[in-house]
């Protein structure tokens, strides 16, 4: 492997265990004994590919992955405190 190809080979090695993660996550989405816990793992699934996507804005060198992250990640926050509102009217 010749030095160049290292940091290339290392974006993807981060963005491919990133994914198993994401996908580990998904488990507890799915599973999940209680609906906080599926709350949890739905964030924990967009704060990884949120990080996926940053990942992504710096081997393409596109700006526009930085911006597309940062919406992403506010829409992700806002939904998640939108659920937790939802689950504790309904528990009461």
């Amino acid at each position: 492997m010749a030095e160049e190809d290292f940091p290339l080979s290392l974006l993807w090695m981060i963005s491919l265990i990133l994914a198993a993660l994401a996908f580990l996550s998904l488990y507890r989405v799915i599973f999940g004994p209680t609906p906080y816990d599926r709350l949890l793992g739905v964030n924990l699934v967009s704060s990884i590919v949120t990080v996926i996507i940053v990942v992504l804005a710096i081997h393409f060198q596109r700006r526009i992955y930085m911006d597309v992250a940062l919406v992403y990640a506010l829409l992700s926050f806002i939904g998640v405190i939108a659920l937790a509102k939802y689950l504790r009217a309904r528990i009461k």
